[in-house]
């Protein structure tokens, strides 16, 4: 068999020689605002049954490697063999040392295991799953064709929705009911659908109609893309709405504004001269190199403390995060009444402005208390 590579069928099956490996990177789409969540690493992988664990082990690193060398900032998915997850931890710490060293941390990979976990033991895929979220590292499955139960129980980061599926859609019933069904319990599991092979604005709109909020394919870009290129537009979509109980109620995005966002170095004279330029600025968000919310900042709070006697003396240089309290975070997909559950969790910060983060933790805005309060008491 010759290897395959091509974009639009998503096959990952091939006996490319691991001298002459070549990965091709892929962006995945936010559907919702067009940007870029994070990139693929797609590779020709030897799955024959005699393939041994080392050879498959030193290929994943090199697969990591090279992927890591090629983007430093988005998170990363990296294809993972289902045969490596019967092989103990030593795979997975091989990796996770391998990524350290190119400077990645686990919690910034997903790794997608590959179709093959179909035909593992259900005990021994739990068990093996678990040892995966242990060493750090988030998991995907790489097909949607897996029992729901196991979906719901072993609840992956992400699933595939395969280009198979994706290229029946609109049209094709089975295909479109496979994709609708696995997204619903998708929904209750917290588990994430990942659309491949997307070709078409027909194929984008009933995804997005189902609520698949993550794609990619040739409709965003093709096989030579690289990190930093720019992906295709997303054309404003005619939708028509979920079913009654798949969008119950407002959801935090329709609360959210812009965050005022600094770097965990700000010094607290660089949070204050934020806070004087707008009297109507509730917070600062500090973040880390790949965007992800570290500490934040209430106004109230922060002035007290820098104006405070030898307050500004003390804190003015420093780093702005001695003042700062951990992150409350809520996914932006959320219903608004699940951002009022976590905020009501704190007494002492009922009213800070909570961060609304995407599904690979990512900053994209604040959600103001009193705005969810007053919109859901206008309903």
């Amino acid at each position: 068999m010759s290897p395959q590579t091509s974009f639009s069928d998503d096959t990952r099956v091939g006996v490319l020689p691991t001298a002459s490996l070549s990965v091709v990177l892929r962006p995945i789409i936010d559907l919702d605002s067009g940007a870029v969540l994070a990139v693929e690493a797609v590779v020709p992988v030897d799955r024959r049954s005699g393939a041994d664990v080392a050879v498959l082990t030193e290929l994943l690193g090199r697969v990591a490697r090279e992927t890591a060398a090629r983007e430093s900032f988005l998170p990363l998915v990296l294809p993972f063999p289902a045969r490596l997850l019967t092989a103990g931890q030593e795979p997975l710490g091989f990796l996770r040392d391998t990524l350290q060293r190119s400077g990645r941390q686990p919690r910034d990979v997903t790794l997608m295991v590959d179709a093959d976990l179909c035909f593992l033991p259900r005990d021994h895929l739990v068990a093996a799953l678990a040892r995966v979220r242990e060493m750090g590292f988030r998991y995907a499955f790489d097909t949607a064709r897996v029992s729901p139960d196991l979906l719901v129980e072993t609840a992956p980061f992400l699933f595939r929705i395969e280009g198979s599926l994706t290229s029946g859609l609109p049209d094709q019933e089975q295909c479109a009911a496979i994709v609708d069904g696995m997204t619903r319990i998708a929904r209750g599991a917290g588990t994430f659908p990942l659309a491949s092979g997307v070709t078409s604005i027909a194929q984008l709109t009933a995804l997005r109609t189902v609520g698949v909020r993550m794609a990619q394919g040739p409709l965003f870009a093709g096989d030579d893309w690289a990190p930093g290129d720019r992906v295709t537009q997303i054309p404003a979509l005619s939708l028509e709405p979920l079913a009654p109980d798949s969008r119950a109620g407002l959801r935090v995005s329709e609360f959210m504004v812009p965050a005022v966002t600094m770097t965990v170095e700000a010094t607290s004279e660089e949070v204050l001269e934020a806070f004087s330029a707008d009297s109507a600025l509730n917070s600062v968000i500090l973040l880390d190199h790949r965007e992800r919310p570290v500490a934040a900042l209430d106004r109230a709070r922060f002035l007290l403390s820098i104006t405070g006697p030898y307050g500004h003396a003390l804190y003015a240089k420093r780093p702005a995060q001695k003042l700062a309290d951990p992150p409350r975070t809520v996914p932006l997909t959320a219903p608004a009444l699940a951002a009022l559950r976590i905020a009501g969790t704190d007494q002492d910060r009922v009213y800070d402005d909570l961060i609304a983060v995407n599904e690979f933790g990512q900053c994209r805005g604040v959600v103001h208390i009193s705005d969810i309060i007053r919109g859901l008491s206008a309903r």
